[in-house]
């Protein structure tokens, strides 16, 4: 099993390319089911995920070809791909590969609303709370889809289409208003979706489905209508730049130290993070090539925060932001309100010489004038980086286990880092 090793102690300057959104990447691949003409998405990240996806999608029967890599470009670097589903050979996606990955589930919209059936099974995925699916069942139901739930799988039929209607989420779900949106497009009469998720990767979704010829108009905004339409046709749509890779390597470089221009990066995607960090003292300068991110001389400044869906601070950086401020200049509280169990890296981070107590939902960060490299384990995704993060600026050697958490988010993160000066090399098994 690979793992990093780092040295802390190392400034970063220099440019880090930022790679195409995974949370964005996964939706607009699933949205290829609902049509048989081809849906082509370039800069899709090389990613854990999504080849694990793709592997998903094939069991679908949708064929996909890769194109637009230069003469002796490495593998690795974001890619265009075409996704052609035109004949759905099978409906059921088992255990054994949704499994793996959560956000697969996903398929049970598109495949509901074009084939009038699905059997999905329930997910698997990160150990970050329970997460259930209690609302893409609901919604999908609301659209006069008949579901059952029996021996670990969803059933899902809609013979006569789905039909329009008005949903109120009870709370808000990015994936499922990915999955009701997408399920909505080839329903009959209108969808009204409140409450719905505002984030970028819900409109990158939108503005693909709209693309294939759908009648969607709101997202990015609370309440968002769709008109059903017959069919979609082919497509072509960007995936947008990775807005946690944004700020995860803008918080890698106010712990370090230095000046990196992050680039393709879009400030309008985590404006409300970006204003969080640059009051911990970083430089924050939006340029025309992605955003200039440089520490001042003053150290690094505790702030409080608590993750809230978009334009909020969002939970996807907030292990990394707790691993920037265990080196603050005083107390920080972290209050995490998405998901219940996003905390397993605390006791990774206290191996390297963190202070943090827990309080229920709040984690009290009282910073230190010096971490010290460790072993440590990655628990999950966003909880791998965020120890990467702490072991720039640690003394001495880091090593980070379990790595293949990171492969599941992060493009070529030891290459990204080490291009700017950090001390930085994979451990292969």
């Amino acid at each position: 099993m690979d793992r990093i090793r780092l040295v802390g102690g190392n400034e970063l300057n220099g440019r880090i390319p930022i790679s195409g959104a995974k949370n964005a990447a996964l939706p607009l691949m699933i949205a290829s089911l609902l049509t048989d003409d081809t849906l082509t998405l370039e800069n899709v990240p090389h990613l854990a995920d999504v080849e694990q996806l793709i592997r998903i999608l094939g069991n679908h029967g949708v064929d996909y070809s890769v194109n637009g890599r230069r003469e002796k470009q490495q593998e690795g670097y974001s890619r265009t791909i075409n996704f052609t589903a035109r004949n759905i050979v099978d409906t059921t996606a088992p255990y054994e590969l949704v499994s793996k990955m959560r956000a697969s589930f996903w398929v049970v919209g598109p495949l509901v609303a074009r084939m009038g059936e699905a059997k999905v099974s329930l997910p698997g995925g990160c150990a970050i709370g329970t997460r259930p699916v209690d609302l893409f069942l609901e919604g999908l139901a609301a659209l006069g889809a008949k579901i059952e739930v029996e021996n670990g799988y969803v059933l899902a039929k809609a013979k006569n289409r789905l039909k329009g209607n008005r949903y109120v989420f009870p709370k808000v779900s990015v994936g499922a208003t990915h999955v009701l949106m997408m399920a909505a497009t080839l329903a009959r009469g209108e969808t009204v979706l409140e409450n719905a998720a505002r984030e970028p990767e819900v409109v990158n979704l939108a503005d693909c489905l709209n693309a294939m010829g759908a009648k969607i108009t709101g997202a990015g905004t609370s309440t968002i209508h769709i008109d059903g339409v017959e069919m979609l046709s082919g497509a072509r749509q960007k995936v947008i730049p990775d807005r946690i890779e944004t700020g995860t390597y803008a918080m890698a470089v106010a712990m370090a130290g230095g000046d990196v221009l992050l680039e393709n990066a879009r400030p309008d995607l985590l404006q409300g993070a970006l204003d969080i960090i640059a009051e911990t003292g970083a430089e924050i300068v939006p340029t025309n090539s992605g955003i200039r991110v440089k520490r001042n001389g003053h150290g690094i400044q505790p702030v409080d925060i608590t993750t809230e869906p978009f334009p909020g601070f969002p939970t996807d950086l907030q292990a990394q932001f707790m691993g920037l401020m265990t080196m603050a200049k005083g107390k920080s509280r972290i209050t995490e309100t998405i998901f219940e169990n996003r905390f397993m890296h605390v006791q990774e981070l206290a191996r390297l010489g963190a202070k943090i107590s827990l309080s229920g939902q709040t984690a009290t960060v009282e910073g230190v004038d010096t971490l010290k490299g460790a072993p440590v384990m990655a628990t999950d995704l966003r909880a791998s980086v965020s120890l990467v993060i702490a072991g720039l600026a640690a003394e001495g050697e880091t090593i980070v286990n379990r790595v293949y958490h990171l492969d599941r988010g992060f493009e070529r993160l030891e290459e990204k880092l080490s291009g700017c000066g950090a001390v930085i090399e994979r451990l292969s098994s």
